[in-house]
């Protein structure tokens, strides 16, 4: 239902996943790309999905826009790539505003904890 709404925004995400290295990214989505595909306006979507590992890390089935989008990067190479190398929250407010960020993975975290009590 929302898969041709996130084709349209596919290329701009995979720019802004990129740049997320250096900081959180911020994409206004046109509110009426989501009305034109039948999502009601007071119903809002606000979601959050986490990719560890290259897998999305959270529940998304109650949000059929959050579940479309993780099914439209986990089938792109490109993202695929991404993904494997690191860790990325994305998430969409009610005012249809996605940002993206880089996540430290939890490996990268225990090891430098593991530093820590060494030194």
């Amino acid at each position: 239902m929302y898969t041709n709404v996130w084709n349209k925004y596919l290329p701009v995400i995979k720019i802004l996943l990129k740049r997320s290295k250096s900081g959180e990214q911020q994409l206004a989505i046109n509110q009426s790309d989501f009305e034109k595909a039948g999502l009601a306006k007071k119903t809002g979507n606000k979601f959050s999905l986490l990719f560890r590992n290259g897998k999305v890390d959270n529940v998304v089935i109650a949000s059929p826009v959050a579940a479309e989008l993780a099914s439209n990067l986990l089938h792109d190479d490109n993202v695929k790539v991404l993904f494997a190398e690191h860790d990325y929250r994305i998430a969409m407010n009610t005012k249809y505003q996605l940002s993206i960020a880089q996540v430290e993975r939890e490996e990268k975290k225990e090891i430098q904890a593991r530093q820590l009590s060494h030194a």
